[in-house]
């Protein structure tokens, strides 16, 4: 039964993009936009609470779309990876100590997709078939 999903991988890997990206967005408009509004979120700014709104929000509509989705994915993972440890990993080790399991689990999915590519339904895929 399992084995007749890898038939659909390709599109299955754009769903696992798509639908990341859109909650990393998300994080992006609570902070630059202020929807939803979320307490507790740092202030847009020179900090690097500040910095990430705008990072997550276009690096995130990049993802949605399937745009230049390897860099922006391999971007994404870095920045994930930098926020874990300057934030959430110096409060404690373990993610789940530490409220770092969401920001581990974008850093490593944005990862995958860099080394994976952007799946079935890409911008990136009709940018290349022009060419």
């Amino acid at each position: 039964m399992f084995a007749s999903f890898s038939r659909y991988q390709p599109q299955l890997l754009s769903l696992l993009r798509i639908m990341a990206g859109l909650l990393f967005v998300s994080h992006g408009t609570a902070k630059v936009l202020g929807f939803p509004a979320i307490e507790g979120l740092p202030a847009p700014g020179l900090s690097l609470g500040g910095l990430s709104g705008p990072f997550e929000l276009v690096l995130g509509a990049l993802l949605v779309l399937g745009l230049f989705t390897r860099p922006a994915a391999f971007l994404a993972s870095g920045f994930c990876a930098v926020g874990y440890w300057a934030v959430h990993g110096m409060q404690s080790f373990m993610p789940i100590q530490n409220g770092g399991e969401t920001i581990a689990l974008y850093c490593f999915v944005w990862l995958y997709i860099a080394a994976a590519g952007p799946g079935a339904w890409a911008v990136d895929n009709m940018i290349g078939k022009k060419g």
